[in-house]
């Protein structure tokens, strides 16, 4: 900053903003003085009702601007080239990046941390156990492949993950999106007859090839940096998607809930399909399974109550989940529900682990759509949760690193026969609040389900079914909640509602995987829209101040007279160019393109004129000289032929004088091609300035539309002027060529505050200045 200089010998381009702060007690705090800086800067504010700040410095445009801040292109990062860098720190480098726990497992505070992460594990253990049993009969596979997909990943993404605290094992949303997908192939006929097989070990070998190619991508897309993806699902997308799965989720249940056997369906519609025909067999319903479910319903929602009134008196949440999947296969064992009351249970369930299995690569073309719609949802569920506790607990999680992981999970764990998973919410926060502080709980929930599965397992084949279904829609609770977004976004935001809704409707009407693609193809689609629909407006300055604001939204906010200024909310590209140009038209209150119409067909007029007028000049000499001739001829033909000669050798020089004396008039004359001249109407303004703040890049179409406003508005006697571009945009405008003789860098200011003072002292009004001959 410079200091203040007397107003005499300021020169005329001079902003002046000096700047000082009127405290309370009338104590004035210079900006300038660094040895009385304010030490809070909140309670200054609060103690200075008036605050003023005055600055001076030159007038600058973009050219003066380079000059002054010494620009030049920002150094160019070749990032590639340390790809192929090898080095010993870079292999450490990449060992800590791709294996994370030998980053932080040889600094784990043993003391402090390994009593809290051995409940932790316990508690989430207990909820794995039933989660895995139910998850899986919501995958459509025999109960035991949910304890081995809550193993096998678990582990693996304890080696992998970078999130301290999500659990990672079956949830209710990928289980229903697997089965989904079992269900629709298994009732293929040349699918079974291919595979040879039974219905069960169908489902099994699908849903193990699904975790392998679910794995694939997110280790592909991991690998190449594509974490990025899940930008493009919206957090209400993603509420919405995970509210109409719950409700898939809850209606798929409902035949374990009343006993009822229902006809296989997959594909569009078939969410209503199955819920008619459950309303038509309600008559046909086991009353003892429907008491069965009932009674275990209630006793887990009274459990929940009890835990959420206390949660701060309890050490550890009661488990619910854990207690009545005991008391229920006692029960079941005791009174023989099967036999008496023909309450479907759970059946076998075989101890050990299984052989690992290589996956059918024949099904790959037929599951590729699916696996992809699932590696997505999984991982954005995942990354949400991670990003939630990281920034709750203070560190950094690699959404890139999880997609590894999360694949890596889901890609071993199909060769172990596991079917694709994710984190869940429920057993996320439990990990969290029962005092985890690492992913070493999650490998003490896995190993707890390790003991399950080689021991216990086999003493839950009496557990009913219909306890597990309502496991599953009692666990639905927090997701059904989400309907309430519908009234927050309402007032919140309307277009994000519609995005809810949509996502919604085509979730349940297209089922999971399409309705996933139309959610994401309408989000972006309406991104689109909404750049092609910004607010124009036409800035007016506030009084008293440099600040230019919509005249339409600030009542003091007054347009300057003799300038308009426009700006537009969005970016300027080949989606919108075309309506800016209309906007800015229709804005600024002249008909340009009928005033250039008019202009240019007076322009014509006038032209036609002229030529006639010339023509009539040239007639008139050589009609005097024929009439002379004939009169001449009776004196002679040597006097004739003398004068004759004479004209010949002066007409040269006679041409060379009558050009020089027509453009002498030509210069002294009005110029003819003026609106005034022509008796048009000139606008109501001189200088027209483009707020282009809110340009982020331009392209071809974008420059090629700039040019054509400059040509139009100059065609009218109005000079354009551009206004605080970002020095990228300033790039690109270089780049395509925007910048000639007749726009030139001195028509871009840093600010609109600069442009409009420029214009002013350059309007049109000015003597030596006039608009279409500014020299900047």
């Amino acid at each position: 900053m410079s200091t203040a200089a007397p107003s005499a010998c300021r020169p005329a381009g001079f902003l002046r903003v000096a700047a000082h702060l009127r405290g309370g007690m009338g104590r004035k705090l210079s900006v300038l003085d660094p040895d009385r800086r304010p030490r809070d800067t909140q309670a200054l504010l609060s103690t200075a009702p008036t605050m003023e700040l005055h600055v001076e410095r030159p007038l600058l445009n973009q050219e003066q601007l380079e000059q002054l801040g010494h620009w030049g292109p920002a150094p160019r990062t070749h990032q590639w080239r340390t790809w192929f860098q090898c080095s010993r720190s870079r292999a450490h480098g990449l060992l800590l990046k791709y294996l994370p726990v030998l980053g932080w497992l040889p600094h784990y505070r043993v003391r402090e941390w390994l009593l809290g992460d051995l409940l932790s594990g316990l508690s989430v253990a207990i909820m794995q156990l039933p989660q895995g049993l139910a998850y899986a009969l919501l995958a459509g596979l025999p109960p035991v492949f949910g304890l081995y997909s809550s193993f096998y990943p678990v582990f693996i993404y304890f080696l992998f993950g970078t999130s301290r605290h999500i659990s990672v094992g079956t949830f209710a949303i990928m289980s229903v999106m697997v089965g989904s997908v079992t269900e629709s192939m298994v009732l293929d006929e040349d699918f079974r007859q291919a595979t040879n097989s039974t219905i069960d070990d169908a489902r099994v070998q699908l849903a193990s090839t699904l975790s392998v190619l679910v794995g694939l991508f997110q280790v592909a897309l991991g690998l190449v940096q594509f974490g990025f993806v899940v930008n493009y699902l919206s957090e209400p997308l993603v509420r919405s998607y995970t509210t109409a799965a719950s409700i898939q989720v809850f209606i798929s249940q409902l035949k374990y809930v009343f006993g009822l056997q229902l006809s296989s369906r997959s594909g569009p519609l078939s969410l209503i399909e199955t819920f008619l025909e459950v309303c038509r067999k309600l008559p046909e319903s086991v009353v003892g399974t429907v008491v069965t479910a009932v009674v275990a319903g209630v006793a887990l929602v009274m459990v929940k109550i009890l835990n959420e009134k206390l949660h701060r008196c309890l050490p550890l949440p009661i488990p619910g989940e854990l207690l009545t999947l005991i008391a229920a296969t006692g029960i079941s064992y005791g009174v023989n529900l099967k036999g008496r009351f023909d309450v479907d249970v759970v059946g076998t369930i075989p101890t050990g682990l299984v052989a690992p299995m290589l996956p059918n690569p024949q099904l790959f073309a037929k599951l590729v759509g699916n696996a992809f719609a699932i590696a997505v949802v999984g991982f954005a569920i995942a990354i949400s949760l991670g990003k939630i506790f990281a920034l709750r607990h203070g560190y950094r999680v690699d959404s890139n690193q999880e997609l590894v992981a999360l694949g890596l999970s889901n890609f071993i764990g199909g060769f172990f026969q596991c079917f694709p998973v994710s984190c869940s919410m429920s057993r996320s926060l439990v990990q969290e609040t029962t005092g985890g502080n690492t992913q070493v709980a999650g490998a003490v929930s896995s190993l707890f389900i390790l003991l399950i599965i080689l021991k216990l397992g086999e003493l839950f084949q009496d557990l009913p079914k219909a306890v597990l279904a309502a496991t599953i829609i009692v666990n639905l609770k927090g997701m059904l909640k989400q309907f309430t977004d519908i009234c927050s976004l309402w007032k919140a935001n309307r277009v994000d509602l519609l995005i809810w809704l949509v996502t919604f409707v085509a979730t349940i009407l297209l089922n999971l995987d399409l309705g996933l693609a139309v959610a994401i193809a309408f989000s972006l689609l309406l991104v689109v829209v909404r750049t092609q629909l910004p607010r124009y407006s036409i800035l007016g300055q506030v009084p008293d101040t440099d600040i230019y604001r919509d005249v339409a939204e600030y009542s003091e906010a007054k347009e300057v007279p003799g300038v308009k200024i426009f700006r537009s909310s969005a970016t300027l590209y080949f989606g919108n160019a075309e309506l800016y140009s209309d906007a800015l038209k229709q804005r600024c209150g002249v008909d340009v393109d009928r005033l250039l119409a008019r202009k240019k067909k007076r322009l014509r007029k006038q032209e036609l004129k002229l030529k006639r007028q010339r023509k009539d000049k040239q007639a008139a000499p050589s009609s005097g000289s024929s009439v002379s001739v004939s009169v001449d001829t009776s004196v002679g033909d040597i006097k004739g032929s003398g004068v004759e000669d004479s004209r010949a050798k002066a007409s040269p020089e006679n041409e060379m004088e009558d050009v020089a004396v027509s453009r002498q008039e030509d210069a002294k004359a009005p110029d003819v091609s003026t609106l005034k001249a022509l008796g048009l109407p000139r606008p109501g303004f001189h200088s027209l300035i483009l707020d282009l703040g809110a340009l982020s890049f331009v392209d071809t179409v974008c420059i090629k539309s700039l040019k054509n406003i400059f040509r139009d508005f100059r065609e009218i006697e109005v000079e354009v002027y551009i206004a605080a571009c970002h020095s990228p945009v300033v790039t690109q405008l270089e780049a395509g060529h925007f910048f000639d003789a007749s726009i030139t860098k001195q028509h871009l200011f840093v600010s609109v505050h600069d442009a409009v003072t420029f214009a002013l002292q350059h309007s049109r009004s000015g003597p030596n200045s006039p608009v279409l001959a500014t020299r900047l």
